[in-house]
């Protein structure tokens, strides 16, 4: 009599606890695990932000308040676009708007904005988006970025003395800004020196375009953590870089005067010492392939049928003219030269990869950079580093795992596991099978909601 008031007893208890009741489901999926490419069939739970839970099939399938039947679906971390920009002022921010619900659309659910003239508006999209206020990837952002007296970009912080820089440092600080991107448009070299010193005893990270009246050796000795381009690695792979670097020092040769200058004197030893040194000091760099193919062939191939043009204000268009009108304006000589490069470029950043160097995907997207449209650009760009030589699933991870990475926030992002933010793409079809494959989109799940439903 006491074994069976004691089994009732244990049968009541345990009939009181009550099953945990998740925010989201996603039942019977391909996890596709970003490190070794492997493919296991599970259910996803979520709640609130995070994955709370992650079981195989053949387990009790849990309640949620959402389910979402993904039999047949690929799951992989929501893609990152490495590079993009939020500019263009008051005029363009409808526009720019836009394009936080054209990324999400696109699978892209975190975004590195590498400098513009919208920082404020920027901070208020990044509380809307992490409260879910706003549909839009995660922004991190460097805010404005540092440059000499009458910059290229309008917004950038103005630096021309040590003192300037202390207090852009000291404003960029106050922002809260995930990096501090430099740009090589009037700033001193030397100030550019400075600026990575001070900014590694901040203890903030650091990417930008290198002026080339600095050797890379010295950016790299003085803590640049991301290169942007291919530019400056070109010139840092050069027999000739000294002597290339003080001809820009005394004004002798411009940057485009040298890039025939630098493929003519590449040299494989002088290449491979260089990889190696970025490989040791984890220097991240940044190809933006798809851009320079479009550029590179704007006098060849007619975008005016582009469906996104459809999308964009009379404005934000009027912003391609300028690299357009130099297009086609440029002589026979300029345009060969042109895609010479970015011919050398692809395989440059091929020899990159072979090294051991890590890369970033990024798009480049944004106004003035013509025909480069934030959303689909970021799946050109990973289907740019297959064409070289990467995987599909090595290209993946210059998207989703190395994003995170660089910017040290690996242990929220990077993967689809427990306590990980709950970022996720589904996707129709396999794309370790074939890299367009990202474009099949099934659902994307960003802060843990589930956002897109086709």
């Amino acid at each position: 009599m006491k074994n069976i008031l004691i089994g009732l007893l244990t049968i009541s208890f345990f009939s009181c606890i009550k099953e945990p009741v998740y925010d989201v489901n996603i039942l019977d999926v391909n996890r596709i695990d970003m490190e070794t490419g492997y493919i296991e069939n599970v259910n996803i739970y979520i709640n609130q932000d995070r994955i709370a839970l992650i079981q195989n099939t053949h387990s009790k399938e849990f309640k949620a308040k959402e389910t979402i039947d993904a039999k047949g679906a690929f799951a992989i971390p929501g893609l990152w676009d490495n590079h993009i920009h939020f500019r263009g002022g008051a005029s363009l921010l409808k526009d720019n708007e836009m394009f936080l619900e054209q990324l999400i659309n696109n699978g892209i659910t975190s975004v590195r904005d590498a400098g513009g003239d919208l920082t404020s508006i920027i901070k208020d999209w990044q509380v809307e988006i992490s409260k879910n206020e706003r549909v839009g990837p995660t922004i991190f952002t460097s805010g404005p970025k540092i440059d000499g007296k009458n910059p290229t970009w309008q917004g950038s912080l103005e630096v021309e003395s040590e003192a300037e820089l202390d207090q852009a440092l000291d404003s960029l600080e106050k922002l809260k800004v995930n990096f501090v991107k430099l740009y090589d448009s009037k700033l001193n070299g030397n100030l550019f020196l400075s600026a990575l010193k001070k900014s590694k005893t901040r203890g903030l990270i650091t990417s930008g375009h290198m002026p080339f009246s600095v050797t890379l050796n010295q950016a790299l000795d003085a803590g640049m953590n991301g290169v942007e381009h291919l530019y400056y690695i070109l010139k840092g792979s050069s027999k000739d870089e000294l002597e290339i670097t003080k001809q820009f020092q005394r004004g002798t040769l411009g940057f485009w005067q040298a890039m025939p200058l630098l493929i003519n004197s590449y040299n494989d030893t002088t290449a491979n010492r260089l990889f190696s040194k970025m490989k040791k000091h984890e220097v991240f760099v940044i190809p933006t392939l798809h851009i320079g193919n479009t550029l590179s062939y704007l006098d060849e191939i007619d975008h005016s049928t582009d469906e996104y043009l459809n999308l964009l204000s009379a404005r934000f268009k009027s912003t391609y003219e300028r690299r357009i009108k130099s297009a086609l304006n440029s002589t026979p000589e300029t345009r060969a030269n042109r895609k010479n490069l970015n011919a050398f470029f692809r395989k440059l950043t091929l020899k990159l990869h072979e090294s051991g160097v890590q890369l970033m995907a990024g798009s480049d997207a944004g106004a003035y950079n013509a025909y480069v449209y934030p959303g689909p650009s970021l799946h050109k760009e990973l289907e740019s580093l297959v064409a070289v030589g990467l995987s599909p699933l090595e290209a993946l991870k210059t998207s989703v795992i190395n994003g995170p990475k660089w910017l040290g926030v690996e242990e929220d992002y990077g993967a689809i596991g427990i306590g990980k933010k709950a970022d996720i793409l589904l996707l129709k079809k396999n794309p370790l099978i074939n890299i367009k494959n990202t474009t099949s989109i099934q659902a994307v799940i960003k802060n843990g909601r589930y956002v897109k439903k086709n």
